[in-house]
């Protein structure tokens, strides 16, 4: 497996110091136990980031101030952990659906597309989509930023190829209709922080029943 398509730096800093939304998070942490180019950098920049906090000064603790930390890890949910698995779906996915490809309770949204919403917090979105072979994506574009992880199959747009491992970066700017490759089903994982901007009616009409 070549990946192609990697994340860019400013959103791997983002992760690697915590200020992701859950669902970028899990987005990234499944792309980075793919990508080998990905973890690396990662991995890079947790040993930066270590660094830098053996300079920085100590200062005096009060006496609740561990109590206090405590209740703070307590109050603030796990992040996906960054785990590699042998299924089609990456180690920090198959937490989120409770196992492999098997695991997931789809619910189709027409035209023989299915997704699956997973739960996060509500600052944004992940869902998986299951895109039949050769089937497009309604022409749309966004209100914000999209992520799209290719986890099987490959589908194509005016930005190239995207196969497995490969992840798509779009926001306001960009409009496209992404078409699933025709050799095989297309199944994505796809993260969102604003709605998705359709241009024909019927579309609209079917995003507001599957939240899209």
């Amino acid at each position: 497996m070549t990946i192609q398509h990697h994340l860019d730096d400013a959103t791997l800093l983002a992760y690697t110091t915590g200020n992701l939304p859950e669902a970028f998070s899990l987005i990234v942490a499944s792309h980075v136990s793919l990508c080998d180019t990905c973890r690396s950098a990662a991995e890079s920049m947790d040993a930066v980031g270590g660094a830098l906090l053996e300079d920085v000064e100590v200062a005096p603790m009060g006496a609740q101030s561990l109590p206090r930390m405590m209740e703070l890890l307590e109050d603030t949910p796990a992040g996906p952990l960054q785990r590699y698995s042998k299924g089609v779906l990456p180690a920090p996915l198959q937490d989120y659906v409770g196992g492999d490809i098997d695991s997931i309770r789809w619910r189709p949204v027409g035209m023989g597309v299915k997704q699956a919403i997973l739960p996060t917090s509500k600052d944004a979105s992940a869902r998986l989509l299951f895109i039949p072979a050769g089937a497009a994506m309604p022409d749309h574009s966004h209100g914000g930023t999209e992520m799209t992880l290719v986890l099987q199959g490959a589908f194509r747009d005016d930005e190239g190829l995207f196969a497995r491992g490969d992840i798509e970066i779009t926001d306001e700017n960009v409009t496209h209709t992404p078409i699933a490759d025709i050799s095989e089903d297309c199944i994505c994982l796809a993260v969102t922080d604003a709605p998705l901007q359709f241009k024909g009616w019927l579309p609209k009409v079917v995003q507001r029943i599957v939240r899209i």
